[in-house]
């Protein structure tokens, strides 16, 4: 089992706590993405878990075995950085078996294993070749072999495509994904990136100061977020969040959260705004617009004839509805 439990997870920095009280049970073989803004504390979390960050107080778990104490080369778990970290002067093959070599594994196994990872990465007609040789891409991929190999209960990945073109991060979520469907073993992936962790995680853990504010399925967390920072952090462009009496009387007290492609769809709620920019991309284009203090967009399709004004037509049933507090009420 490969299981990773969090109970009551804290950490405090010179007597500032930015993990407060983290509760959160990873499934055996799940990929789980957590998901914030740069300083929630993801990173932290994913440290802790690897034993490379000491908790403050509570209890982590992996495999149903308490690890607070345990030294992180005994946790059984990998560790794919931001950085591919690889040995310039070292050849891939050899950067792959590094990590076997310094356990003193037999060389028959080394060779077996670097040979499985580079078939399972596309990376066999590379493994004599040094970094300095290899794209951005495919150096992330002798990062990843290099933690394959080591056949671990749990692999942790913190933004390991930050560092590379957007064309080549595409390419990479969707073989991070199959490789995991290949070694069917448990994925924490951290990301800053909310388009990285709808497309690629079983279930995404947004986070932000500390706290966990959802745990749901990338259609869950989309579709039914539960408070303004998940509907405003999930979705591009993010929701529209307006004062509830502008749309309606009934909604007087309350913030209404709109996503931009549900502001024309012919609905029964109608307003005709002045638009401020119209921005073309590719089949879409999104129009932005104030309703009242709020700065909202509308996402349509390129065709869409958008002059001066635009005319909203909104379905109540694609509204959210939240308190003052930001928690959902409908």
């Amino acid at each position: 089992m490969s299981n990773v439990i969090l109970k009551n997870v804290k950490k405090i920095y010179d007597k500032k706590v930015v993990i407060d009280g983290v509760n959160l049970e990873i499934k055996d073989k799940e990929f789980i993405v957590l998901v914030g803004a740069s300083g929630c504390g993801k990173s932290t979390i994913l440290r802790m878990i690897a034993g490379l960050e000491e908790i403050s107080d509570g209890e982590i778990l992996i495999g149903d075995k308490k690890v607070n104490n345990i030294h992180p080369k005994d946790r059984d778990i990998a560790f794919v950085f931001q950085s591919y970290a690889l040995y310039p002067h070292m050849t891939v093959r050899e950067n792959i078996a590094f990590g076997l070599k310094m356990r003193k594994v037999d060389k028959a196994t080394i060779d077996k294993k670097v040979q499985e990872a580079a078939e399972i990465l596309d990376l066999t007609e590379y493994l004599d070749r040094r970094p300095k040789q290899l794209s951005g891409g495919q150096r992330q991929r002798v990062a990843l072999g290099r933690a394959i190999v080591r056949n671990p209960k749990v692999f942790l990945m913190d933004e390991p495509l930050s560092n590379l073109d957007a064309k080549l991060r595409v390419q990479m979520r969707s073989e991070i994904k199959k490789l995991h469907e290949k070694l069917q073993t448990t994925f924490i992936y951290v990301t800053h990136d909310q388009t990285e962790a709808l497309t690629m995680g079983d279930r995404i853990v947004v986070l932000d100061k500390g706290h966990i504010q959802q745990v749901d399925t990338p259609e869950e967390i989309y579709n039914n977020p539960q408070n303004t920072f998940v509907a405003g952090f999930v979705g591009s462009p993010q929701m529209n969040f307006i004062k509830g009496e502008l749309l309606d009387e009934k909604y007087a007290g309350l913030t209404a959260g709109i996503r931009p492609e549900k502001m024309i769809t012919g609905g029964s709620i109608k307003l005709t705004m002045d638009v401020d920019i119209t921005e073309l991309l590719g089949s879409e284009k999104i129009v932005y617009f104030n309703i009242g203090e709020s700065k909202c967009s509308a996402k349509v399709s390129a065709e869409t004839q958008v002059d001066s004004k635009i005319d909203l037509s909104i379905n109540p049933d694609d509204i959210y509805l939240f308190d003052k507090d930001g928690k959902r009420v409908n």
